[in-house]
C-alpha cells in the first residue's frame, strides 16, 4: 500500500470510493458532479489537507481529505467556486427543493469547530469496502495528522455520528483522538466531536 497527494487523476475513482463507502450519506445523494466538485476544491486550495491510499496496481483503496483553517477555507471556496457547487447540486434541488437549505449546510459544515485555537479539520475520510480491515484508514489518517502537524497546526477536529457507529469511534480513540463534545444537528442527528491536539 502506498500513501501519496490526491491527484487530479485520483477524482472520478475516489467520487466512486466515496459513493461505494457511504451509499447512504447525503453527500451520496447529490452524485458524482457534486462529491467531483467537493473533493476537487481540497486540490486547488492551499488549504486543503488531502491524500489516497493505492495497492500495488494503483487501485484507490481509500481517501482522506480536509482542511488547514476550516473556516478560511470554506470562506474561500464560497467566493470561488460557489457557481460550481450549485451547477452540482442543481438536479437535487430541483427534484426536492425542500433539500436546498440541508444541502447548503453540508456543502459549507464545518463540524461546529471547538473551542480555543484553530485546528485543522479532518472532513472526510473514506474507505474502498473491501480493503477495510486492513490498516488503510489507519495509515491515511497517521498520514493527514502528520501533514496538518508538519503545516503548523495546534491539533486537529472531526465530526462522526454517536449513534450506531461504535467501529468508527473506537477507531479514532484507537488513535488518541479525544471525544470533545457531542451535539445534535439541526434535522436531529446526533454527533460526537473528536480533537487530537499536540
Amino acid at each position: 500500500m502506498k500513501i501519496q497527494p490526491l491527484a487530479h487523476e485520483h477524482l472520478e475513482a475516489v467520487v466512486q470510493l466515496h459513493l461505494d463507502a457511504f451509499p447512504s450519506f447525503f453527500l451520496s445523494f447529490l452524485g458524482p458532479r457534486f462529491l467531483r466538485e467537493f473533493y476537487n476544491s481540497f486540490l486547488y486550495d492551499p488549504q486543503g489537507i488531502a491524500y489516497v491510499a493505492c495497492d500495488e496496481q494503483g487501485r484507490i483503496l481509500g481517501a482522506v481529505v480536509g482542511s488547514l483553517d476550516p473556516h478560511g477555507y470554506f470562506k474561500r471556496l464560497l467566493k470561488r467556486r460557489w457557481w460550481a457547487f450549485a451547477l452540482a447540486s442543481l438536479r437535487c434541488v430541483s427534484r426536492r427543493p425542500s433539500d436546498a437549505p440541508r444541502l447548503f449546510r453540508a456543502i459549507f459544515y464545518r463540524g461546529e469547530s471547538p473551542p480555543g485555537p484553530v485546528r485543522a479539520l479532518l472532513s472526510s475520510i473514506a474507505i474502498l469496502p473491501a480493503a477495510r480491515g486492513r490498516g488503510v484508514g489507519r495509515a491515511l489518517v497517521l498520514c493527514w495528522v502528520e501533514e496538518a502537524k508538519r503545516r503548523g497546526a495546534p491539533g486537529c477536529y472531526l465530526t462522526t455520528d454517536a449513534v450506531e457507529n461504535h467501529t468508527v469511534n473506537a477507531f479514532y480513540k484507537a488513535l488518541n483522538w479525544k471525544l470533545e463534545h457531542t451535539y445534535t444537528t439541526r434535522e436531529g442527528r446526533r454527533m460526537n466531536r473528536c480533537t487530537l491536539d499536540w
